[in-house]
């Protein structure tokens, strides 16, 4: 396995795609509203990137149309935007993004609330950010990789949720997906020992129901089997000897982050 140590000149670069891919972020997520189509959503995205200066990451990657993966309630990731998908009052719609600035990329996801959401949509949400963050606890350096992946799991378990697993993140840096590949969920191995530098795209895809997901016909939509709520976080970070430095937050994400 090739796990690329990044020098200092390229975590600059990173931090600097993270940075305006957290922007990014912030400012589509702050334009969803009820009567949008999926496909309105990608667009202004790709505007938003572009008046950065960036490319999309996901455009034509390995035939993808779009520059925002838009996933709606029991979709995963993956979701194909159409002018035929309307958001709707009550929805939660996770948007997947990538950025490439200067021939680096970043990659992160939330999942929105759009609307009067059910109780139980919200604490997915909720949830599923924070057994992100309950992974972090173990994201630095001396650590092994695997206990990123069981901390995760096990929070999201621990609500009787189901924790995708046909899915996981991955390295980044030069390319969108490098090694190693980061489950979810509980691994019989540790898996290879982290080191500062290395780059690391961690995303928790979390159902109400069952773990079990399916391709759609379209060959890119990842959908619930059980056609239950599904909740997308991810963001790019930097192991460090520290906690780990974590490039797709704004200035107030950034405020409002507290674990151990």
């Amino acid at each position: 396995m090739a796990v690329t140590i990044k020098s200092e000149r390229e975590l600059e670069l990173m931090r600097e795609a993270g940075k305006i891919l957290a922007n990014v972020h912030s400012q589509l997520g702050k334009e969803l509203k009820v009567g949008m189509t999926t496909l309105e959503i990608d667009r202004l995205g790709e505007e938003i990137i572009r008046s950065f200066g960036c490319i999309p990451s996901f455009k034509n990657y390995n035939g993808y149309p779009a520059s925002v993966c838009v996933s709606v309630n029991e979709e995963v990731v993956h979701g194909i935007p159409t002018n035929k998908r309307r958001i709707q009052d009550g929805d939660i719609v996770s948007l997947d993004i990538g950025v490439i600035h200067r021939g680096y990329h970043s990659d992160a996801a939330r999942t929105h609330a759009v609307g009067e959401v059910s109780k139980e949509a919200q604490l997915l949400i909720e949830r599923t950010r924070q057994s992100f963050f309950e992974g972090m606890k173990y994201a630095v350096a001396g650590h092994h990789l695997h206990e990123i992946s069981a901390a995760i799991g096990d929070y999201a378990e621990s609500f009787g949720y189901g924790v995708v697993e046909d899915l996981c993140g991955h390295g980044i840096g030069t390319h969108l997906h490098e090694d190693p590949e980061i489950p979810n969920f509980r691994q019989f191995r540790r898996g290879i020992k982290l080191r500062p530098g290395m780059t690391l795209a961690i995303e928790p895809m979390i159902n109400i129901g069952t773990a079990d997901v399916v391709w759609m016909d379209d060959d890119w939509t990842v959908v619930t089997e059980d056609m239950s709520l599904s909740a997308h976080y991810e963001n790019t970070i930097v192991i460090t000897e520290g906690k780990p430095e974590i490039l797709t937050l704004t200035d107030e994400e950034i405020a409002a982050c507290i674990w151990e």
